[in-house]
C-alpha cells in the first residue's frame, strides 16, 4: 500500500477518534483543509462515503462504520511495531551481525567481542567467519572486518592497524640451521608457503627492498591453508614462515619466535572495519563500531615497533 493511502486511513481514524477534522489535523501536525482533502481522496479511491461532516461535527457512515472495523486492528498492531521500534532502537542489546576473515583474526576478534558482552550482557553476537571477500547485503552484517581487501562501494571503512608480515624462526631452527643474513639465503632454508583457504592460490613473500613491496616466492618445504598450523609449525622449529603481526607479535616478545631480517618487514596491508551509514544504525550497532574502534586502532598487542623488531631480531 502506498504510504499516501495508509497516511490516509491514519488520519480517518484518528478524525473519528478525535470526533473532529481540526483535533485529528492538531495530531497530526497538519492543517485541517490538508485532512480534509485526505479524506476526499481516501473516499474517491474507495468510491464510498465513510463520513457525514460539517464545519464543527463529523459521523460515520454505514460503510465508514464497516471500514474502521476492517481497518482499527492493523492500525493498532502498526502502531505497537512502531513503538517497539522506537522503544529498542537506543538500547544497546540483542543481535549484531558481524563478517571477519576466518584466518588469523580469531585472536583479534573473540577478545573484542568478549570485552563487549561483558559491558553490554544484552548483546546476541552472530559471527560469520570466512576468507572470501563476500556480499554485504546477502550477509546481512551489521559491521565488518577485512584484512587487506575493501569491501564493496557504498560502505564506509576506517583502518584499524597496519598488518606486519615479518620472517620469524623458532630458537630451536636457528640453532639447528643458523640465521639468514640475506633474503638470497632464504633459499637455503626450510620455508614455509601459505595457500588461500577458498581458492586454493599460493601467496608469494611480500617483502620490502629499497623502500617498495616486491614479491618473492620460495620452494616450500611446507604449505597450508591454516595459519595456526604454520604458526605452530614455526614455534616446533620446523620451517622459517612470514607470519602476521596478529599471530607473530605475542610469540615473538615472549621469545619464543625470532624476527629475522626486520629490515624487508613490510606493512602494506590493514585491519579495515566496514559498516552502512551511521544514521540508520540501532544503538548496539553504534556502540560497537565505537567499542573497535576505540580498542582496536593502532593497538600495539598488534603492531611491532620498527625498534623492537630490530633489537629481538638481535638475539640470533
Amino acid at each position: 500500500m502506498p504510504i499516501n493511502e495508509l497516511r490516509a486511513i491514519e488520519t480517518f481514524a484518528k478524525a473519528v477518534e478525535l470526533g473532529s477534522l481540526r483535533k485529528a489535523a492538531a495530531a497530526q501536525g497538519s492543517s485541517p483543509q490538508a485532512v480534509s482533502q485526505s479524506l476526499s481522496q481516501l473516499e474517491q479511491h474507495l468510491g464510498v462515503r465513510l463520513l457525514h461532516r460539517t464545519t464543527r461535527n463529523i459521523a460515520l457512515t454505514e460503510e465508514g462504520r464497516q471500514f474502521l472495523e476492517a481497518t482499527r486492528p492493523a492500525l493498532a498492531m502498526l502502531e505497537r511495531a512502531l513503538q517497539r521500534v522506537h522503544a529498542t532502537k537506543d538500547e544497546i542489546a540483542g543481535p549484531l551481525h558481524v563478517v571477519a576473515p576466518r584466518s588469523g583474526f580469531v585472536s583479534v576478534l573473540w577478545p573484542l567481542i568478549h570485552a563487549f558482552c561483558q559491558k553490554y550482557p544484552g548483546i546476541q553476537p552472530d559471527l560469520h567467519l570466512d576468507d572470501q571477500v563476500g556480499n554485504w547485503v546477502h550477509e546481512r552484517a551489521d559491521v565488518g572486518f577485512r584484512i587487506g581487501a575493501l569491501p564493496e562501494e557504498g560502505l564506509i571503512a576506517r583502518k584499524l592497524f597496519p598488518v606486519q608480515l615479518i620472517i620469524c624462526a623458532s630458537p630451536g631452527y636457528l640453532e639447528r640451521h643458523g640465521a639468514p643474513r640475506s633474503l638470497d639465503e632464504l633459499a637455503a632454508h626450510r620455508c614455509s608457503v601459505f595457500r588461500h583457504p577458498a581458492t586454493g592460490q599460493v601467496f608469494p613473500w611480500y617483502l620490502t627492498v629499497d623502500g617498495e613491496v616486491v614479491r618473492r616466492d620460495l620452494p616450500p618445504a611446507l604449505s597450508s591453508n591454516d595459519i595456526e598450523i604454520e604458526l605452530q609449525a614455526v614455534l616446533d622449529g620446523q620451517v622459517v614462515a612470514q607470519l602476521s603481526s596478529i599471530s607473530a607479535a605475542p610469540h615473538i616478545r615472549a621469545g619464543r619466535i625470532v624476527p629475522l631480517l626486520p629490515q624487508h618487514v613490510t606493512d602494506h596491508m590493514s585491519v579495515t572495519i566496514f559498516y552502512g551509514s551511521r544514521r540508520a544504525q540501532p544503538a548496539r550497532v553504534r556502540q560497537f563500531i565505537d567499542f573497535a574502534v576505540e580498542h582496536l586502532t593502532d593497538n600495539p598487542s598488534y603492531v611491532l615497533k620498527a625498534t623492537e623488531l630490530t633489537s629481538l631480531s638481535l638475539r640470533t
